[in-house]
């Protein structure tokens, strides 16, 4: 696999901040868009943003090894704190040194606050000012999570960045428990922060939350960054909102957070919202998708995705991409595929190695773009590949807003027309 050097002929940062377990250096600025190229130092690696964190829930990724994530150049992975604490455990990811050593995994590690599953995943029994009450899964009985409780979890896990416990809303929340959840979250965080015993080898972000409420968000980027955090998280997105509210709230946070510090935005990870995001000014993103859809057999590709099951590729004897280098893609045709991905577990761990493979390399070629001060014209031809000659109106009223008009004719003469549809799943030529 090819590895991260787009930084190799540049010596000097732009703009850096430093704090005890991160330093994060800026080295190229795209000189249209709010994107830009970094650094980021923490305890176990030296990450490359904007990059993507594909999601280890228990510690793994399904179907793939440590070795394998590594050759296949992930910086960063993510891993669950309600599930690690439920199992292992703290106790004995303490005695094993953290998971880092746990799970053999030299790199990069981020874990969420737990916050999420308690509301998602799990019966909600209330939320108070204490923290969230819930219910156990395995015996039923009600149990609380504080933010104190949550930033030991994270502690005895030994991740590199840390979330705050955040009082999560669905993103279709109205009203006043937009703001109940807001203001709790900045009271959580600082209990978080004194909570935090590890901040030499530990690094705390806090989350950006206000639902779709400008005045919220703005509220509580602005009280985040009085906290002058390592970094900082973008959330409550990602909920089934509309795509025009989505990068609306991006953008805002975006250009209040500090532009020497990282800014992450959870849970995004299709490819149109990395490129899209990345011009918005974002540097992290994680997310279940690229992983999740290759269990269901369906492959990552530049044009959108392939459905491997479907009987055109009982006899295509191409690989997935003939431009990825990943392993499978070097030893497997679509027909091969199209045979095991809904029958063996082979099958489901080649797709999975591809869709990483195709997660790394677009945000390869987006940092490269970024140095070389080429990413508008990378953004056009990635939305031309994409799209075709109909593009999503939020995507380009998004890229707009950054100085790249798709509306207007580039060089190729490609132009593209606005459609409603949030989403659209092959080119139209």
């Amino acid at each position: 696999m090819t590895k991260s050097d787009e930084f190799s002929q540049l010596d000097t940062p732009l703009e850096t901040s430093a704090s005890p377990a991160l330093k994060f250096e800026v080295f190229a600025r795209c000189s249209t868009t709010k994107a830009r190229a970094s650094k980021m130092h923490l305890p176990h690696y030296t990450a490359h943003t904007p990059m993507f964190m594909p999601v280890g829930t228990m510690g793994s990724i399904k179907g793939i090894t440590t070795k394998q994530l590594e050759a296949l150049d992930c910086h960063v992975i993510l891993g669950n704190t309600y599930h690690l604490g439920s199992r292992p455990g703290p106790e004995l990811l303490e005695r094993a040194g953290g998971l880092h050593k746990f799970m053999a995994w030299n790199r990069g590690l981020l874990t969420d606050s737990g916050g999420f599953q308690m509301v998602s995943l799990l019966k909600l029994a209330n939320i108070t000012e204490e923290g969230v009450e819930f219910e156990n899964p395995h015996d039923g009985k009600k149990m609380m999570l504080t933010p104190e409780m949550s930033i030991g979890l994270q502690n005895a896990i030994g991740a590199d960045i840390m979330m705050q416990l955040d009082d999560v809303v669905s993103s279709l929340t109205v009203g006043p428990r937009v703001e109940e959840a807001m203001q709790r979250s900045i009271r959580w965080l600082d209990r978080s922060i004194k909570a935090h015993k590890r901040p030499t080898e530990q690094n705390l972000f806090p989350i950006v939350q206000g639902g779709l409420d400008e005045r919220l968000r703005t509220i509580s980027a602005q009280e985040l960054v009085k906290r002058g955090s390592p970094g900082y998280a973008i959330g409550g997105l990602s909920g089934g909102e509309a795509k025009g509210s989505f990068w609306r709230m991006v953008t805002l946070s975006t250009d209040i957070l500090p532009t020497n510090k990282p800014r992450y935005c959870m849970g995004v990870g299709y490819a149109e919202d990395l490129v899209v995001c990345s011009a918005l000014g974002v540097d992290m993103y994680d997310c279940v998708f690229p992983t999740r859809t290759a269990r269901f057999g369906n492959a990552l590709v530049r044009t959108g995705s392939l459905s491997l099951r479907q009987g055109r590729y009982k006899a295509d004897f191409t690989p997935i991409d003939k431009d990825c280098d990943c392993s499978t893609c070097k030893n497997f045709t679509r027909a091969y595929l199209h045979t095991s991905v809904t029958k063996e577990t082979t099958g489901c761990h080649l797709v999975t190695v591809h869709n990483i493979a195709f997660q790394m390399r677009l945000m390869r070629d987006i940092r490269y773009a970024i140095v070389r001060d080429q990413f508008p014209a990378f953004i056009r031809d990635f939305i031309k590949t994409r799209f075709g000659k109909t593009v999503p109106l939020w995507i380009v009223e998004s890229l707009k807003s950054v100085n790249v008009d798709l509306t207007v004719p580039d060089g190729s003469g490609y132009t593209a027309t606005p459609i409603e549809d949030d989403f659209q799943k092959e080119p139209n030529w």
